[in-house]
């Protein structure tokens, strides 16, 4: 379908570029939405009639999302989550939790300005984008911890699994001795076991 775009987006155009895409896209996202008219005459003249209102509705918009920038950017969302030893999450972390978390904070923002590239499914420290605007887009900090002490060791830069690991301390080890035929019993475990049964 031919449509022509009313806003700037990511992969396809910006404001008034006229392009292809498949009916669905079209159909379900980007006419409903009012991203986008479909191209016929009818349209063009509409576009071409109302253009200075659309570049400068965009301009004030894109201006507001700067002024937000600043708030948002480099912002830290921590998230408490069940997770195993191995640090694997039951479940995973949502959009939504992202955006809670940066409103929780003060930050003005909604569930479809996050951008999660795959699903958060392991505890760490993620960078997720915030795209305030198709052409304003910040960083921020998912840091998802199994609990607080945990979350600020993660923010200082301390990945908590390999430290589990590593002071982990092994329990019982059994004194090995090469020469000893299977099944026999070591010498200085049979005076123990002497001198406890006098």
């Amino acid at each position: 379908m031919q449509i022509i775009l009313l806003e700037r987006i990511e992969k396809l155009g910006t404001i008034g570029d006229e392009v292809t895409v498949k009916d669905g896209y079209a159909r379900n996202f980007l006419l409903p939405n009012k991203k986008a008219l479909r191209a016929n005459d009818a349209n063009r003249k509409i576009f071409e009639s109302n253009r200075a209102r659309i570049e400068a509705d965009n301009a004030a918009r894109r201006d507001d999302a700067k002024a937000e920038a600043g708030n948002v950017e480099g912002k830290e969302v921590v998230l408490i989550r069940a997770a195993s030893n191995a640090g694997q999450l039951y479940g995973s972390v949502s959009v939504r939790d992202i955006a809670d978390g940066l409103i929780a904070q003060g930050c003005k923002v909604t569930k479809g300005m996050i951008v999660l590239e795959r699903p958060i499914k392991t505890i760490g420290v993620f960078d997720v984008r915030v795209s305030l605007h198709p052409e304003v887009a910040v960083t921020v900090k998912a840091n998802v911890a199994r609990s607080p002490d945990e979350a600020e060791l993660q923010s200082k830069g301390v990945d908590v699994i390999d430290a589990m690991f590593d002071t982990e301390v092994g329990g019982f080890t059994e004194a090995y001795d090469p020469n000893a035929e299977p099944g026999e019993i070591p010498a200085d475990l049979l005076d123990d076991e002497a001198s406890a049964d006098a």
